[in-house]
Parts: C-alpha cells; sequence; structure tokens
C-alpha cells in the first residue's frame, strides 16, 4: 500500500487541536494549535544539525499541505 506523505487528523477528545501526521522518515505529528512536534521514533545517533534543517523543511511542507487541504475543503 502506497501511504501519503501527510494526513490530517483530529479527535474529539482534542476538539481545538488540528494534527497534521508526517508518514515518512522521521515521522511526527504536529499540533497545529501550539506547533508542538512528537516524534513517533527514535532518532538518536543522527545528525542533529541534518535534521534541524531537513525538520524546517518538512514543517514548512506541512503548512503547505494543510493550506492546500483547506483550499479543497472550502471549495
Amino acid at each position: 500500500m502506497e501511504l501519503p506523505k501527510f494526513v490530517l487528523a483530529d479527535n474529539s477528545d482534542f476538539p481545538d487541536d488540528i494534527f497534521i501526521i508526517h508518514l515518512d522518515f522521521p515521522r511526527f505529528i504536529i499540533n497545529l494549535k501550539d506547533d508542538e512536534v512528537e516524534f513517533l521514533e527514535d532518532l538518536e545517533g543522527e545528525d542533529e544539525t541534518e535534521l534541524e534543517s531537513e525538520m524546517e523543511h518538512l514543517i514548512t511542507l506541512a503548512g503547505e499541505f494543510y493550506d492546500k487541504e483547506m483550499e479543497a475543503y472550502e471549495e
């Protein structure tokens, strides 16, 4: 099965929160309410500088994904 790079999620236990889940490495969840990031795997041993740079890029892509999804929803 081919999975998308990002998916949107919500949960009735957190009614004010919207989550974006990144399904490629490094897998993580962003809570758009407060921009908190939770990694879903151990990143110990990864190059910290490279990971920070990659995360900045991925968070930008996640925001673009969210904007695109919201535009499609409004149409």
